[in-house]
């Protein structure tokens, strides 16, 4: 876990004005790896692993992949239909990505809002991979 840990450091201080990142595995429920700019109560680091899984397999959004799906005529095989989702809140940029090799598992990118969206999206692309790497289950 200390290549994960490092890894996530590392995209803090190369995306974008990035003053988060975490790695959660949703079958869990945990948040297997965080690095933040600040320090932020363990409760509140609790939840985001809680938040993600209800953003990307909230009872609602599978009921969305599974109508999209039906729609676009693919089979339903378990692969999920969403990949990514990009948050705007007052003061910050958010972007999860679901990953590629473990479907199951979600990096978070915080970034200050002001950060370019294009640049947050390539570089934790990129990241994203790296991350994947350093996990061995």
């Amino acid at each position: 876990m200390q290549d994960l840990e490092n890894t996530l450091s590392k995209a803090v201080r190369d995306l974008p004005e990035c003053v988060a990142a975490g790695y959660v595995d949703m079958t869990t429920g945990m948040l297997l790896a965080v690095k933040t700019v600040d320090s932020h109560p363990s409760e509140v680091l609790d939840l985001v692993a809680a938040a993600t899984a209800d953003l990307f397999q909230g009872s609602n959004v599978t009921a969305i992949e599974r109508m999209f799906k039906k729609v676009r005529g693919l089979k339903d095989d378990g692969r999920h239909y969403f990949q990514e989702m990009i948050i705007f809140s007052d003061n910050l940029l958010h972007v999860f990505l679901r990953g590629k090799k473990h479907t199951d598992h979600i990096v978070v990118f915080v970034a200050r809002q002001s950060a370019n969206i294009g640049m947050m999206l390539a570089k934790g692309r990129l990241t994203l991979t790296q991350l994947e790497n350093c996990v061995k289950f």
